[in-house]
């Protein structure tokens, strides 16, 4: 009795040993994500694990606390450990050449998601949504809430914002926008009272709400003593909302004083309910899950040796060669249309909006 509870206990201590590496076997995905301070990368993050994991993958998956070092050390880390493929949201997409260096040199492929790396060959693939048309509909939903696509002419008053100058979709979103505005700025139709346009005057570093709270209250003070603000390009929810905390501050959002019409981007949560509030006007909805999906899918025709579907071969330029991409398409919500779009698809629930 005694043997054969020793022959057991080694018989389990052999199997406990070996399920690890079984596990093992499987190949490990490194997903590298900027920040948790942004409800869409905790969704990004946890939506691409949980899809690659139920193709049979093991997921590494790292946050960076928009700290650029970091990031990089742990890229590097998941390059040491010769993970198969890495799937990086770049915090600032110019730093990462030498490890992607090093990344080709061990055969390990790398998918950039959403965010474009940039100043590299070793970049593989680009999974994210037309970014050019999210700036362009973010300008449409502020045009529709002036009221200028309704024959009203203006002049209203508008400032600019954008996003963060290391990341280069805030120039596809900025470019975007301005294809919109700046016709009618040429027209007269909108007027940008600051005088401050072009990236290198409205870029938010880090896309910080923080910081654009900061420059909407010099732009009040220092603008806007005798006028009123009617518009605010904002590209991101979090820098919308700093927004509107400035302009509550010297009396907007009262009956005497109307909240200007504020656009957005990644349907967060504050923003959502800012909207129901009829606060900020509108934010562009990018569903992570969709996109957690095509990278997933990416990372799992690359594993394979096969080709990745892709429907973009001609406009992400990263400096170095054009990234072969697959882009999704944003849905504006604000509104007339935020309970369809985001309950009933089961993106949220409503409780989480009241």
């Amino acid at each position: 009795m005694k043997l054969m509870t020793i022959a057991a206990a080694v018989a389990f201590g052999v199997f406990a040993a070996a399920s690890p590496a079984l596990a093992d076997d499987k190949p490990t995905i490194g997903i590298s994500m900027p920040t948790k301070s942004s409800a869409r990368w905790i969704a990004d993050g946890d939506n691409m694990a949980k899809v690659l994991q139920a193709k049979g993958y093991n997921t590494d998956l790292q946050y960076a606390d928009n700290d650029i070092p970091t990031q990089l050390n742990q890229i590097e880390n998941m390059i040491t450990k010769k993970e198969k493929v890495l799937v990086i949201a770049a915090i600032d997409g110019t730093t990462l050449s030498n490890a992607l260096e090093k990344a080709s040199e061990q055969g390990i492929k790398v998918i950039s998601y959403d965010r474009l790396i940039v100043g590299s060959p070793h970049v593989d693939y680009y999974a994210t949504f037309n970014n050019f048309q999210v700036g362009v509909e973010q300008a449409k939903t502020l045009v529709h809430g002036l009221g200028l696509d309704q024959g009203k002419k203006g002049p209203f008053n508008i400032e600019l914002f954008g996003g963060s100058a290391d990341d280069n979709n805030a120039f596809f979103f900025y470019d975007g926008a301005m294809s919109v505005l700046q016709p009618l700025i040429d027209k007269g139709e909108l007027v940008v009272v600051s005088g401050q346009k072009g990236m290198d005057k409205v870029a938010t570093l880090r896309w910080d709400a923080a910081t654009a709270q900061s420059r909407m209250e010099n732009l009040l003070s220092a603008y806007y003593t005798k006028k009123k603000v009617d518009a605010v390009l904002s590209p991101y929810d979090g820098i919308s909302i700093g927004i509107i905390s400035a302009l509550k501050g010297v009396g907007y959002g009262s009956k005497d004083l109307p909240m200007p019409i504020i656009s957005g981007q990644d349907a967060e949560i504050p923003s959502v309910k800012s909207i129901i509030g009829h606060e900020q006007y509108s934010t562009i909805f990018k569903d992570t899950r969709d996109l957690a999906k095509v990278a997933a899918g990416m990372v799992d025709a690359v594993v394979k040796g096969g080709k990745p579907e892709i429907n973009d071969t001609t406009t992400y330029n990263n400096k170095v060669k054009v990234v072969p991409s697959f882009l999704l398409k944003p849905v504006p919500v604000d509104a007339t249309n935020w309970k369809q779009t985001l309950v009933d698809s089961g993106y949220y629930k409503l409780d989480q909006l009241q």
